[in-house]
């Protein structure tokens, strides 16, 4: 009785995964020699994304900068008045601290690394 199971039905799977396996180190090689043969253009300066992202940025700081200091007011009565712990206040903080302070963040440790 055959009830349409192939026998090599595993056999196809495997060979499906690893088609797609090597058709994926296939596109990281291209991806690479492509890096290796025109770094400036993988590697791009001033592009239209980075201006706009910097942009972005700006402006959404700018906004969440008040709302963030109400949060750190609220966070720190909260923790007052016991209704959290301190730990969530502080953990709270800090990723306030983090958010605000990324640019700084980064241009602090690629200055280490020489970047």
């Amino acid at each position: 009785m055959n009830q349409g199971i192939s026998i090599d039905a595993g056999l196809t799977r495997k060979k499906d995964r690893r088609q797609r396996f090597v058709g994926s180190v296939l596109w990281m090689m291209v991806g690479c020699l492509f890096a290796a043969i025109a770094p400036e253009l993988v590697f791009a300066g001033a592009s239209p994304f980075t201006t706009g992202a910097t942009a972005a940025s700006t402006n959404l700081l700018a906004i969440l900068t008040p709302i963030a200091v109400v949060a750190v007011m609220a966070l720190g009565a909260a923790a007052w008045f016991n209704k959290i712990s301190w730990g969530w206040a502080v953990a709270g903080i800090v990723g306030i601290c983090l958010v605000f302070g990324a640019q700084q963040i980064v241009t602090w440790i690629r200055g280490m690394f020489g970047v």
